[in-house]
């Protein structure tokens, strides 16, 4: 019988701030495994590695732990799977801390442009049915003529085309003639600037098959010039001063020059068709050819540089020279011909982008650097510390690492897919792809719409006023003259107390009372409502405003959060007591696991509370009741299921204690309601929580997976990242 794969972690209060260092090492354990000498990770432990389906990795891009939490009702499904949380730091670098800072990933220049160790090594088991450019035109080398767009795509792509009105003052070549594998190939591209009228040429270059350069030439716009865009273009107002040649003119020459069954050959040659306002039935698009998935296209700077080893569009010239991209794209067309589909496939373009990226990245970080601290910096890290890649090792044995999703501005610097991938397209190719990996790393993302730091500060502010209100309660009323002491005295005894005021513009004397931790509020509100307090019967509640009212279906899922099963509260403690203390005299509860003993992170006390963790929910159940008027030390303890037990706990107690803290509570405030971003994030996170849920469905039993909200940087200040991960078993819960 097969055995079930187990993850054992201890992630309570303190221990759960969890190092990038740390997750890698995860990571790489769960990965690679004895086999690879890799070690089992210091702060948790995978039993039976060997059995593992699967490893999957879901990056929530520009979502942090508060995302989470202020849309914790709206992530039903990872609240109730993963209970193994733990808080991340942002890094600037976020997946290349996932699985390393791989020397093997780094591009170098070779006589057939850029190359890669790992590339090599993962060329003879690459599964060529899983590339795109392989889908798209199988693996034999075909004629030129495979190559072409045909009218359908022609339409799908913008291409202009014979009977649209939108081109019915357009120019055709008259290039009518049938097409063979033998037609003559001319690179096109152009280069143009904004005017009033839209995109205008104001330059044209074409080259014939040999790379012979046949035209050059500026051309005047028709309409008044808005925007030269000189850094691309590389066009001035002073070079069109003394241009005669108009449009209609080019237009005249191409139809001359080109022979009638020609091919023209461009990347992204549609935009260029468009301002020639010309027609031509034949085209091979690089963009295109070399084919990418959801959509993607790789640059032609990229392309050039990756299959023909050549630099062009260099950052030291004013804007891009036609005809180098041109004669660029030209020569792409003519190696995939001439090589065939899968001598392209096996340049493995989309691993040697990453490793593109990555390497400007790390060059762009080095040179932001300080020298003196770069030396300093290499002085004080012993070169243990760096992280080498350990996808290589899969990639060696065959097993293919599979890394999905769209990343607009990520740290990192990679850039999976364009803005228009959705996080459905990707889900879809996960669902098809993750089965056949042994290691995934899937991306979704909410959008660049909603990094803003205006939009973060708002979140924020959101998440820690309501917060602020669940850590609070006011009790009464009091009679005039009432004992604080003796009324402080009772309400700590569900926790520990933040602070203490009378409210005093009600007729008669209430109290506002902040506690540190959400089940000592819960408590107050539980135990002392209707009590006699200071000789006065007292009602308890928190405060009345419109972000409270689903504050008891809040508290309650919380309870119901798989994190917190079989955890639960204690409160009415003596500071005195050790953790040592404890232990012994909580030692007569049956399958006791875990003490938590939570201190002031300034001062290192601890307070009048503990958490205890059982290894079964139903002894936690026994133990409760067990603890109903249990004394300690002359003490009379209260206790409750927890809520906010591990990772949270900490991060309350941060939130609570930053600066710009809360005034005084309002009972009732105006209902506002959301604003149309808001409204349109708390369903996108609700379509990304069933995203992940369809996925964690489709795994196999024993996979591990790792949700990341990666967190952030931003000019409001830094935000923690989250982590739950788990280990799928029968029941679709993740084993613990």
């Amino acid at each position: 019988q097969e055995k079930s794969c187990r993850l054992s972690a201890a992630l309570l209060g303190e221990d759960c701030e969890i190092s990038h260092d740390q997750l890698y090492e995860l990571l790489k354990y769960a990965a690679l495994g004895k086999c690879h000498n890799a070690a089992q990770p210091s702060w948790c432990r995978i039993y039976h590695q060997s059995h593992l389906a699967g490893v999957v990795v879901v990056i929530l891009h520009e979502m942090s732990q508060l995302h989470f939490y202020r849309y914790y009702l709206q992530f039903k499904h990872l609240r109730k799977v993963f209970r193994h949380r733990f808080t991340l730091t942002p890094s600037t670098d976020f997946l290349t801390s996932l699985y390393g800072e791989g020397t093997n990933l780094k591009p170098q220049n070779t006589a057939q442009g850029l190359t890669s160790s790992s590339s090599e090594c993962m060329t003879k088991n690459l599964d060529m049915q899983c590339d795109p450019i392989i889908r798209r035109y199988g693996e034999k080398k075909r004629g030129l003529t495979s190559y072409t767009l045909t009218l359908e795509e022609q339409k799908k792509n913008d291409y202009p085309m014979e009977g649209s009105p939108e081109c019915k003052d357009y120019i055709s070549t008259e290039c009518d003639q049938q097409r063979t594998d033998s037609s003559p190939l001319f690179g096109l591209d152009c280069e143009m600037c904004l005017t009033a009228k839209g995109n205008e040429v104001t330059r044209v270059s074409l080259v014939d098959a040999q790379g012979q350069c046949l035209l050059n030439e500026l051309v005047k716009p028709e309409s008044t010039v808005m925007n030269y865009r000189t850094r691309f273009s590389g066009i001035t107002k002073k070079m069109l001063l003394p241009v005669k040649t108009r449009l209609s003119d080019i237009q005249t020459r191409l139809k001359k020059m080109l022979p009638h069954d020609a091919v023209l050959v461009g990347h992204s040659l549609n935009s260029d068709l468009q301002a020639l306002e010309m027609i031509h039935p034949s085209v091979i698009d690089t963009s295109l050819l070399f084919a990418r998935n959801e959509g993607r296209r790789f640059k032609l700077k990229f392309l050039a540089k990756a299959v023909l080893g050549k630099e062009i569009q260099c950052e030291q010239k004013l804007g891009h020279d036609p005809t180098e991209d041109a004669r660029a794209a030209l020569e792409l067309a003519q190696f995939f011909i001439e090589q065939g589909p899968a001598k392209v496939a096996e340049l493995n373009l989309e691993m040697l982008l990453t490793a593109e990226k990555l390497a400007e990245v790390s060059q762009n970080k080095a040179a932001l650097q300080p020298q003196g601290c770069r030396v300093q910096k290499q002085l004080n890290e012993p070169s243990h510390l760096s992280r080498p890649c350990f996808l290589d090792c899969l990639q060696v044995t065959g097993q293919k690492p599979l890394l999905l999703g769209r990343e607009g501005p990520d740290s990192s610097g990679l850039c999976q897919s364009n803005v228009s991938t959705s996080n459905k397209q990707i889900l879809q190719r996960a669902l098809e792809d993750v089965p056949l990996s042994t290691f995934s790393i899937i991306q979704f993302s909410l959008g660049p719409e909603y990094v803003a730091s205006d939009l973060h500060a708002a979140l924020y502010k959101k998440v820690r006023s309501k917060l602020t209100d669940m850590l609070t309660i006011y009790a009464g009323p009091f009679e005039e003259g009432f004992c604080l002491k003796s009324v402080k005295k009772e309400f700590g005894r569900c926790g520990p107390i933040q602070s203490l005021t009378v409210v005093t513009e009600t007729f008669q004397p209430y109290v506002c009372i902040q506690y540190e931790v959400l089940e000592a509020a819960q408590l107050a509100v539980e135990s002392l409502n209707g009590a006699q307090v200071s000789g006065s019967y007292i009602k308890v509640q928190r405060p009345v405003t419109a972000a409270m009212l689903d504050c008891d279906v809040l508290i309650k899922e919380l309870e119901l959060d798989v994190e917190n099963e079989g955890v639960i509260y204690v409160a009415g403690l003596k500071k005195s007591l050790t953790e040592t203390d404890l232990q012994e005299e909580f030692s007569q509860l049956k399958d006791l696991e875990t003490l938590f003993l939570p201190k002031d992170l300034q001062s290192g006390k601890h307070r009048n509370c503990c958490f205890l963790k059982f290894q079964k929910s139903q002894s936690a159940v026994d133990a409760l009741e067990a603890l109903n008027r249990w004394t300690m030390k002359g003490r009379e303890l209260r206790s409750r299921n927890a809520l906010a037990s591990g990772h949270l706990w900490r991060w309350i107690w941060q939130m609570n204690h930053s600066n710009g803290k809360r005034g005084e509570h309002i009972f009732y405030e105006k209902m506002e309601q959301l604003s149309d971003s808001e409204q349109d994030l708390r369903k996108r996170v609700k379509k990304l929580d069933h995203h992940i849920k369809k996925l964690y469905r489709s795994l196999q039993n024993n996979t591990l997976c790792v949700i990341l909200f990666p967190g952030a940087n931003s000019t409001y200040g830094s935000e923690s990242g989250l982590g739950l991960m788990g280990i799928k078993t029968d029941g679709g819960r993740s084993a613990c």
